[in-house]
């Protein structure tokens, strides 16, 4: 994401908790690298994040040396993080003291739409002409970036996003089981099948290396386990039922138990007999 936003001409100033990534990144594309958050921020109009999970947002915002240590007047803080809906709107909240705007944008796409530019943007902004202003920039890595609603909505879309690919990769799954099971050429069924009704991004895209066994395509298990965490509990929060949600987040726990957890997430396949 940040290669895209160089080749598209912006002046970046660049952090990573390892400082040697950051070093060897702008080594390689450019930019200077800062020693803290609070340093990036102070140098910048807009700070794009994306870490690990609540708390690592937390740490990089709130801590010593983080994001709003650095703070400005009309600083804008982007957050790609998936994280709960609540921390985007404590986030905003502590934005808001220091005349910081915050704005929640998970992503979707993976690594290789990260990698390409073509990633799916679910933003939260209180002000929507805020929001325009950053969504020009987002295209530079993106295909869609699209404001749902006032801060919190980004991640909200999103766990509704990995609710509807649980679902569907378990499905997959066990499709692909059953195809190997039958008898059938399993690859010659998906190129079959994914011209119809079946088709998905999923058996586009991760069908042919589930039936190989090859499981390194970037969203890990552990990532998921994370993601449906949240969803889960901001199901029950506002009275949602997700039944498939819940027995799919178990199969993945169940990976996490077996040393997979850094398998990607079409993994599922190695939990049925084939």
């Amino acid at each position: 994401m940040a290669r895209h936003l160089a080749a598209a001409g912006h002046d970046l100033a660049v952090y990573n908790r390892t400082g040697a990534k950051a070093l060897e990144w702008v080594a390689a594309n450019g930019g200077r690298a800062f020693p803290s958050p609070a340093e990036v921020a102070a140098e910048s109009q807009v700070v794009f994040l994306c870490v690990g999970n609540d708390d690592d947002v937390r740490e990089v915002m709130l801590g010593d040396g983080g994001i709003l240590d650095g703070a400005h007047e009309g600083l804008v803080v982007v957050d790609h993080t998936t994280t709960s809906a609540e921390l985007a709107v404590d986030m905003a909240k502590s934005c808001e003291a220091h005349g910081v705007v915050f704005i929640d944008a998970p992503v979707s796409g993976g690594q290789a739409g990260a990698e390409n530019g073509v990633l799916t943007v679910m933003c939260g902004a209180d002000d929507a002409a805020e929001f325009e202003a950053v969504s020009a920039i987002i295209d530079a890595y993106s295909r869609s970036c699209v404001r749902l609603g006032k801060v919190g909505s980004g991640q909200l879309a999103k766990m509704v996003n990995q609710i509807c690919i649980a679902g569907l990769v378990q499905a997959l799954s066990e499709g692909v089981a059953f195809a190997q099971n039958a008898g059938l050429d399993a690859h010659a069924v998906i190129d079959v099948i994914s011209k119809g009704a079946a088709q998905s991004w999923q058996m586009e895209n991760r069908a042919h290396t589930m039936i190989d066994g090859k499981f390194d395509f970037g969203f890990a298990v552990e990532w998921m386990v994370k993601d449906l965490t949240y969803a889960i509990a901001e199901a029950h929060s506002n009275g949602s039922r997700v039944p498939v949600t819940e027995q799919v987040l178990s199969y993945y726990r169940e990976l996490m138990e077996a040393g997979r957890a850094r398998y990607d997430t079409s993994s599922l396949v190695t939990r049925l007999p084939r």
